[in-house]
This record gives structure tokens, sequence and C-alpha cells, in this order.
């Protein structure tokens, strides 16, 4: 098969793409979906686990109420209709990950089915994305390949790790969505981050995809321009940013197009996206349905809905996603271009937090927009996976406000944060990064660069004032960004005996 792609505008000029997305949601409840094993990130391998997790012989499940009652609110945002009742299923196949040797899930008795959701692109065109179903299951562990690349091909061992074997999921499948055209890698952009938003809203997962609480399996294929036949899809595995879906779609489009270019066929499979080389490579043979031999959970009984039940969640929803945006609009002052880039760059949430843990509007803007942003675009990840909190961007300001340090100062204690050396004071403490506040030091510090700048002194006697500019510079160099720079021209002023 060929290995070349064609360009987008290429493949846009003569196919339609089509698109499917199956999302992956990580629940945040105490205890897995079948178990009372602590549902938890990061803790020691092989610790949160129990005889179910593990699928010993003659254990016996049981479903998590609150993980249910979290399905029906997801349903709900999302429009669906909720089953009166619904079934677990056994998905059989094996997978050194799986212990049990099949996944307990739903098949053909969800617990929602039939709903719909809005997505707004960065231009504000509005697209509605049909939703086929959002089902329970359950995660499988994670495996760690060793050697090689760390992926599984060239590794020398496997190291499996059953914490989060158990753990509770949704997973939300559309219908296959037509008519995106060229937009399609934004709409699947936007569609993970609209899941992603909604899923927060409620407070049903932490919703932080560099974990994996939000993952994407991305569904691409192509049909001739102006055909209405579906072509053969492939399914991008566990893409697991915003920005990579975005990028996998687009280069799905780009390689489906050369392979039908050429005359070949499309191969029905998995694919696996690598971030380093922005580019897919072949997983296995993707299975259809009859493939997984689905049966009933004989160990579950089916999820039983009331009107009442479902009623009661409905009324604990939290205010859709369009009029949360209109009121925080309002509430924050932000112009409607000003808001349109919050909401792009995807860190309204953010700053909603970042408000309610103390910071002005004005402060939380300027910094996730700013800084915060700049440095996740170098690191190529989204703000929010950035490891900077709303507790961090207060407390920043904070010491700022109290003239401990300095924009440019605080600038360097981020960074310093996001890779994990504490919290903004604890690294002010440790890299000795406070602002020079002693009299005395400054004083000094004034009096060497006048020494050093004796025709700048000179001008600034003659009531040339600006150019107290060039000295404040010296001595901000001098005191590695550290001085106050409004006490240091007042120094330069004094000294020189001239009217600020």
């Amino acid at each position: 098969m060929s290995d070349e792609i064609l360009s987008f505008d290429e493949a846009m000029a003569k196919y339609d793409p089509v698109l499917g997305f199956e999302v992956h949601v990580e629940l945040n409840t105490k205890t897995k979906m079948f178990d009372d094993a602590p549902n938890a990130f990061g803790d020691e391998p092989n610790t949160n686990i129990t005889p179910v997790s593990l699928g010993l012989p003659g254990v016996l499940p049981k479903v998590n109420g609150t993980a249910v009652e979290s399905a029906i609110k997801l349903g709900l945002a999302l429009g669906c209709d909720i089953a009166p009742v619904s079934h677990f299923a056994r998905k059989n196949y094996f997978y050194p990950d799986t212990p049990k040797n099949f996944q307990t899930s739903q098949y053909d008795e969800p617990i929602a089915e039939n709903g719909s959701v809005d997505i707004e692109l960065e231009d504000g065109t509005q697209f509605t994305v049909e939703i086929e179903r959002a089902h329970m299951e359950e995660d499988a562990g994670k495996l760690s390949h060793k050697g090689g690349a760390g992926r599984i091909q060239g590794a020398e061992y496997s190291l499996v790790d059953y914490n989060r074997s158990g753990v509770p999921l949704i997973e939300i499948v559309t219908r296959p969505i037509w008519g995106a055209g060229e937009r399609a890698p934004e709409l699947a952009k936007a569609y993970v981050k609209a899941i992603r938003e909604i899923v927060k809203n409620l407070g049903i997962s932490d919703a932080r995809m560099e974990r994996g609480n939000v993952r994407c399996d991305a569904n691409v294929s192509l049909s001739p321009k102006g055909s209405e036949t579906l072509g053969t899809r492939t399914e991008t595995k566990n893409v697991n940013s915003m920005r990579a879906v975005e990028r996998a779609v687009r280069y799905e489009i780009c390689r489906h197009a050369a392979v039908l270019d050429a005359g070949e066929q499309i191969v029905q499979e998995t694919r696996h996206w690598h971030e380093d080389t922005r580019e897919t490579t072949s997983g296995r043979p993707k299975s259809d349905a009859d493939d997984y031999r689905y049966f009933p959970e004989p160990d579950l009984v089916p999820v039983v809905t009331n009107a009442e039940w479902i009623e009661r969640l409905r009324a604990e929803l939290p205010e859709p996603p369009a009029e949360r945006r209109r009121r925080l609009q309002a509430d924050w002052g932000y112009s409607d271009e000003e808001f349109r880039d919050v909401v792009n760059a995807g860190v309204m949430t953010e700053i909603e937090e970042t408000i309610a843990a103390g910071a002005s509007a004005s402060v939380a803007r300027k910094w996730w927009m700013g800084e915060i942003s700049r440095l996740a675009k170098v690191r190529e990840i989204d703000p929010g996976d950035l490891g900077a909190s709303p507790e961090t961007v207060v407390e920043l300001d904070g010491l700022i406000q109290e003239g401990k340090i300095n924009d440019k100062i605080a600038r360097q204690v981020l960074e310093h944060v996001v890779d994990g050396e504490g919290t903004p004071g604890e690294v002010v403490e440790k890299h000795g990064l406070a602002v020079v506040s002693d009299e005395g030091e400054l004083s000094s510090a004034v009096d060497d660069a006048l020494a050093n700048m004796p025709d700048v002194a000179e001008k600034i006697r003659g009531g040339k004032v600006q150019a107290a500019g060039a000295v404040v510079g010296q001595v901000m160099k001098a005191t590695r960004g550290q001085a106050d720079a409004a006490r240091v021209r007042e120094l330069i002023l004094e000294k020189l005996g001239v009217e600020g």
C-alpha cells in the first residue's frame, strides 16, 4: 500500500470526509464500576484492586449507583432518551490488560440513545452532531512497554498495571457526520472540546486529557465528491488531546485520499496516532460487533429507571453550556472578541475557576490567555493540561500585589511551577526570586549605574526625564530583574535632584 499522502487541498478537491467519534469519559466516582476498589489516579501500580478487578474465579460484580446517575446526567445533557431498562453485556476479547478476557459493557440496550450536541467552530459557525448512544462500561488496565521507543513494537517486555481496570467509563458514540468538508479536522477538535466542557460542567469527570480521563477514537472515511456512499473507515484509537484529534483527522483524510487515488483499497482497521511524527500507523483489523460475541451479563441485574428519578437528576443539571457562556461573558465584562478568544483557547472553565478562587476577571484572563497559553503552545499541549491551577494564578497575583515579585519574575516563577517545583511562594523562596526591596542595596545599584552613565545623568539633570529609562534598565540588569522598577526611577530622580 502506498506510503504517500495527498495534500489536504488535493484530498478536499476529490473527496468528502465522513467522520464518527467514540469518546470515552472516565468518571470521578470514589470507587470502580463493579467493585469497591478505589478509583484514584497515580497510586502505586496494582494497589487499587480487588478480586473483582482481577476477574478471579467466583467473584460477583455489583453496579456503582453513582456511576449510573452520572451516565443518566450525561445522557440528559446530550439530549438523549433515557432507557426505562438497560442491560450490561460481556464484550469478549483477549488482551493482557483485560484480566477477565471480556469487558463488561452495554450493547443493544444502552442507558441513553438518540441525542445531539451543538458545536460552535472558532468563527461562530454552528454544527449539530447527532449522538447515537451513550453507554456504561469499565476501563481496561494499563500496559507499559519497556525498551525500544516505549511502544509494543520493539519492546523488550511489557508491564501491566490493573489499577485502572474497572474504572467507570461512559462511551459516547456519534452517528456518521456528513457535510463538514474542509472543516472536518476543526470540527473534530471542537467536538471533543465540547464533550470535555460538558462533562466538566456536570462534575462527573476530572476531564484531564493528559491523564486519559477523556479519550477519543476518531473514525474517518472518504466518499467520492458528491457521492452518498460511505467509504471504508479507519479508527484512530485513544487520541488524548484536542490538538492531536484535529491533526489525526487531517492526516487520515490525506492518507485515505492517497490510497484511493492509487487505485488501492482502504483497510478497515484501528490506527495509532504518533504525536512526535504526526502520523498514524496500522494497529489491528477493525472488528465488527459480531466479532466480539456479545451476550448478556448474567451476574448483573438490569438498570431500571423511572420518570421521578430521571426528573430529579434533570433538576440537578447545571445550566446548558450556551447559556453559561452568555452569563459568564456578561459577568466578566469581556467584549465579544475577548470572550470568543477565551472560548477558542479552551480556557473558559479555567478562568471561571480562577475568578471563583479570588482573582479578578482581568487578572484571570491576563494569565490564562497570556503566559499560560504561551507556555502551553511551546510545549504543544492544551493550557488546561499545563499544570497551572487557578490557585497558582491567584497566588502569583497576590505576590505581585504585595510587591514581593514583579510581572517579569512572575513569568519565571510560573515556568518553575509547571515544571513541578512547588507553589509560587515555594519557588520564589527556593530560587531567591523575591524583588530587591532593601533600600541600601537599591541605592547602591542606582549609584553604580549613574556613575557608569554620566552622559545620561546629565541629560536627566537637563530636563530629559525620559532618559531615566536607560538607567532603570541597567539597574534591573544588575539585579537580575528583581528590583522594583518604579522605586528605582524614584531614586534616580531623587539623586539627580529632578522632579518626576
